[in-house]
């Protein structure tokens, strides 16, 4: 997997990208992630990536010029990629966004930044549009983190358990249970019994019930939309008496 980063603030990622199982992935080659400087491409004297916008209003707009001289450049620089603009209009990122992206051997992401892009990327430049959050941050440069992130940790052999990907939090529409380890006892605060009793099938209903619990009172969204079988029932009333 590749990943093209467009970005007027390469140095934001130096360190990210080296550290955990992103840094390790790399070493490994087995994603590569490339930064490009959008200033680079801007031919005038100033290096300038942003304009004020036609029409009036606050704020300044990234230019179309360096952002699409900069794809232009790296189209020869692998595979074909999908072309993904980060923004507050786009859809917004889920797990299942991150599982289809996975699969791709190449990704573009361009960082936006200022009041936006110029509409003329996103409408003929772009494959996508992409949001993190019903939020505003200064510039895609972290939403582009949290994609690189969320992707390839769901690439095989970037995480050393398989498993852990395929039971995160999401890759069902359920929040993931509560997690314990040693010491049993911290502060007076215990483990549940429950998790002590070695019985594999009743650690596995208790997880199911508190899975199903959680996500009813933390995100009754998902819980919403949740097809509950007979044994979901039955836990969850267990749990209420």
């Amino acid at each position: 997997m590749i990943f093209d980063i467009l970005t007027i603030f390469p140095s934001m990622f130096s360190s990210p990208l080296r550290e955990g199982m992103i840094g390790k992935a790399r070493e490994r080659d087995l994603i590569q992630v490339r930064v490009h400087n959008i200033r680079d491409f801007a031919f005038d004297k100033h290096h300038m990536t942003d304009d004020r916008p036609f029409g009036g209003g606050e704020g300044m707009v990234m230019k179309p010029e360096p952002i699409v001289g900069a794809l232009r450049a790296i189209e020869a620089g692998g595979p074909e990629a999908r072309c993904i603009l980060l923004t507050p209009q786009g859809r917004l990122f889920s797990q299942e966004i991150a599982r289809g992206l996975s699969k791709l051997s190449r990704i573009v992401l361009i960082c936006g930044r200022y009041e936006g892009v110029d509409e003329r990327v996103a409408q003929h430049f772009t494959d996508d549009q992409i949001s993190i959050g019903d939020y505003v941050l200064t510039g895609g440069e972290l939403a582009a983190m949290v994609i690189v992130d969320a992707v390839a940790r769901l690439i095989p052999g970037v995480l050393g358990n398989v498993g852990s990907a395929l039971e995160d939090s999401f890759t069902q529409p359920v929040l993931e249970h509560p997690q314990y380890t040693r010491p049993r006892d911290f502060e007076g605060m215990g483990v549940p019994p429950v998790l002590l009793c070695g019985n594999h099938e009743t650690i596995r209903r208790w997880r199911r019930g508190q899975a199903l619990k959680r996500t009813s009172l933390r995100r009754p969204d998902l819980f919403a939309a949740l097809e509950l079988s007979a044994e979901d029932r039955q836990l969850l009333e267990e749990i209420e008496t």
